[in-house]
């Protein structure tokens, strides 16, 4: 089976050698502690969600921390292709299943977009719901042992355009589409943006500054997708085309 992997603090881990050792502590002590309930000898990883980690073996267990003495250490460097996931905010547990899969699949950025058809609205509980999906992407990089969290960013129709405009491929998911995604050119490297919209669709208004900004619509697939499960398609499909 492999090593479970917990964060710890980035510094811990920057000053990691074969040998040292590392306490584990706070929310991630506690859940390796009492929830995994990890016991001396065992094997983890650690990371920093920034690439940086190590391999090593529990020597202390306390109600809410453990020791590992490190014996390896890991690197996960930079993916030379980033791709940004601009999603819609959606209804129920649909945002936390594409937050999930994506994150489970190597996306670089999650940024979430505030929709005129979203049916979510966050407002002034934006906080709350970047805490939520932070939480989220932790927890699916955790459980897919990637040693790299993406970053959650919040961003309104305006700035998605902007991102859009400065990326070295634009894309937009879109069922009314002309064009299949595997049917462009995918950089080795640079910065992909793609837009997931939300359940209603994308805005007119909203399709047109994307487009003006650069962006290109593209198909996914022949049957219309959940906006849970549009991202994840793409973000494979890019990765393929990509050749990794």
């Amino acid at each position: 089976m492999t090593d479970p992997l917990f964060l710890a603090d980035p510094g811990d881990i920057a000053a990691a050698r074969p040998g040292s050792t590392i306490t584990v502590g706070g929310d991630e002590g506690r859940h390796a502690a009492t929830v995994r309930r990890l016991r001396v000898g065992e094997s983890v990883m650690l990371a920093d969600g920034a690439g940086c980690g190590v391999r090593g073996t529990v020597t202390a267990v306390g109600k809410s921390t453990i020791e590992v003495r490190t014996a390896e250490l890991l690197r996960a460097p930079a993916d030379p292709l980033e791709i940004v996931a601009v999603q819609a905010l959606a209804k129920g547990a649909r945002s936390d299943i594409a937050i999930e899969a994506m994150t489970e699949m190597g996306v670089g950025r999650i940024v979430a977009w505030q929709a005129a058809r979203s049916i979510v609205r966050w407002d002034a509980k934006a906080a709350r719901g970047l805490a939520k999906w932070r939480t989220s992407a932790t927890n699916a990089a955790k459980q897919s042992r990637r040693l790299r969290v993406p970053r959650i960013e919040l961003a309104d129709t305006g700035q998605v355009a902007g991102l859009l405009a400065g990326a070295d491929l634009a894309l937009v998911l879109h069922e009314e589409a002309a064009q299949p995604l595997r049917a462009l050119p995918v950089p080795a490297s640079g910065r992909v943006v793609m837009v997931i919209g939300p359940e209603g669709g994308i805005a007119p208004a909203e399709l047109e500054a994307f487009t003006r900004a650069g962006a290109a619509t593209v198909l996914v697939s022949d049957a219309v997708l959940r906006t849970s499960t549009a991202g994840v398609v793409a973000l494979a499909q890019l990765r393929a085309l990509a050749g990794r």
